[in-house]
């Protein structure tokens, strides 16, 4: 079974709150059915930076930042999930502060005593992502790491839960009825982000062995996930305009770095 190669304390690391349902909500209800311990450590607060939003907006930031939390913490409560931190930090900048954010996967990673990670993978779906799991490559050479696929734009075209490069150690889980119907409440859960939501499928689930890539290179050749709608001719808040090779420099340059 797939199931097998679940840890028996598993640390799953989020990225932004709503990517522990994207990618694996129903892997950890079947992780937790088999007895295994589960935390998640939420490493932005998954919203814009106050100087990101519309003018308009931007006093009600603290709303938005509360809501997401909110929505989190009752996905946390039906998935069984354990919240081992929750950072200060907003949405794109993870990748930016690598540093710190392995400060606070240590912390929570001594905290919890996880016997596996679960980490995102590399594939072009957003920049925090792609570094997320760089570090994932670091804690790998002590912890099993495993990284699930949530969405990419390799070819052109949408995939969700695939990966770009298939190397035959994924494993796929096909969610049963109860579980897709679980999958769809706790997407609704998320509320905040419905309109971000509509490319995330509901029949399976695939994750893998962490692979070995290479993040001198963006995670696919042509147009990533993220930088779709970077022809957007005026800086539009919900645009991410991140150039990729800027993400995989920062991240080879963090890695060339450590020394442990």
């Amino acid at each position: 079974m797939p199931e097998s190669l679940f840890g028996s304390r598993i640390l799953i690391l989020v990225p932004h709150p709503d990517d522990e349902v994207v990618g694996a909500a129903a892997a950890l209800g079947r992780a937790k059915k088999r007895g295994a311990a589960l935390a998640a450590l939420y490493l932005t607060d998954g919203c814009l930076a106050r100087e990101t939003m519309w003018p308009w907006r931007r006093k009600r930031h603290g709303e938005a930042v509360a809501r997401r939390r909110s929505e989190a913490e009752r996905a946390a409560a039906v998935l069984g999930l354990e919240a081992a931190g929750w950072p200060q930090r907003s949405a794109r900048r993870l990748w930016r502060e690598l540093p710190a954010v392995q400060a606070e996967i240590r912390a929570a990673i001594a905290a919890c005593k996880p016997d596996q990670l679960w980490v995102p993978a590399y594939e072009g779906g957003n920049p925090d992502h792609d570094g997320l799991n760089a570090l994932g490559r670091l804690l790998a050479r002590r912890l099993n790491v495993l990284e699930f696929a949530e969405y990419n734009f390799f070819g052109g075209s949408v995939h969700a839960q695939e990966f770009p490069y298939p190397n035959g150690e994924e494993e796929t889980i096909i969610l049963t009825p109860e579980e897709r119907a679980q999958k769809r409440a706790l997407l609704e859960l998320y509320a905040s982000e419905r309109g971000n939501l509509s490319y995330v499928g509901t029949a399976r689930e695939c994750f893998r062995p962490l692979a070995a890539y290479d993040y001198n290179r963006p995670p696919h050749p042509g147009t990533l996930w993220y930088a779709r709608f970077q022809w957007v001719p005026f800086r539009h808040p919900r645009v991410d305009f991140t150039p990729p090779r800027e993400v995989s420099e920062a991240i080879v340059a963090y890695l060339a770095a450590q020394k442990d």
